[in-house]
């Protein structure tokens, strides 16, 4: 019980002296189930936790139902972990909101990350930005499976204007796969940015996100291609 107390500790003293800079995910999932567990020692049960859901994220992603079915962990552990990870979504989503997504760019991505990377079937989050880019709200329009999600362009404009947008941020996940484009996502986001387009909307990114990171059609000069193609669309049109 003794060597249990100093070892807990030690890893309270390294978080307060490091942060989680130099912990390792073991580390962080035992820390998380001490809180629950008083006198208990937990590094078998954070091990055992890590290699039924693969990761870190594949642990706080977890429910509370698949969490308790690794051997030790009781619903105050569980229940522990998901409120932990519902704060930190909470907390990056209130970060984003109101600000400048040009000037907030990683902290948009830190969000959609922690929200879109360990789903287990691709969704579409969008953020809606007003003409300054601050962001004024975001949601998820969409739900797929494992390999393919389906984005409306009537229901995003739609929501575009419920919420008085003049831009959009989209993102989407490739669960388990590479963050690189597929032809159908390109093709995809070239419609909606020419619909956006004609209604006086304009698409200022969509991130790809996955387990081994990020796809930017803004940075990658994709979304530019698209907005030079439009425009010279629109002035044949009015010749």
């Amino acid at each position: 019980m003794r060597n249990t107390d100093g070892h807990r500790r030690r890893l309270r003293e390294k978080f307060l002296e490091f942060g989680l800079g130099k912990f390792t995910d073991d580390e962080i999932v035992e820390m998380l189930l001490t809180l629950a567990t008083p006198r208990k020692d937990c590094k078998l049960m954070a091990r055992e936790a890590l290699k039924r859901f693969g990761n870190l994220a594949g642990v706080l992603e977890a429910s509370p139902e698949e969490l308790q079915k690794v051997d030790g962990i009781g619903p105050s552990n569980a229940f522990g972990v998901h409120l932990i990870h519902s704060i930190a979504r909470k907390f990056l989503r209130q970060k984003i909101i109101s600000e400048n997504y040009v000037n907030s760019f990683d902290e948009a991505l830190d969000y959609l990350t922690h929200a879109l990377r360990e789903l287990r079937h691709e969704v579409f989050h969008i953020l809606f930005l007003n003409s300054q880019n601050a962001i004024l709200h975001e949601e998820r329009v969409s739900s797929g499976t494992t390999t393919h999600v389906v984005l409306y362009p009537r229901q995003v404009l739609e929501t575009a204007f419920a919420h008085a947008a003049t831009n959009m941020v989209l993102a989407h996940n490739h669960p388990g796969g590479s963050a690189q484009p597929s032809e159908q996502d390109v093709r995809m986001t070239r419609q909606l940015y020419f619909a956006a387009r004609g209604v006086e909307l304009t698409v200022r990114e969509h991130i790809i996100i996955s387990a081994d990171g990020y796809y930017s059609f803004m940075r990658e000069g994709v979304i530019a291609s698209f907005e030079k193609e439009y425009q010279k669309h629109h002035k044949k049109l009015w010749r």
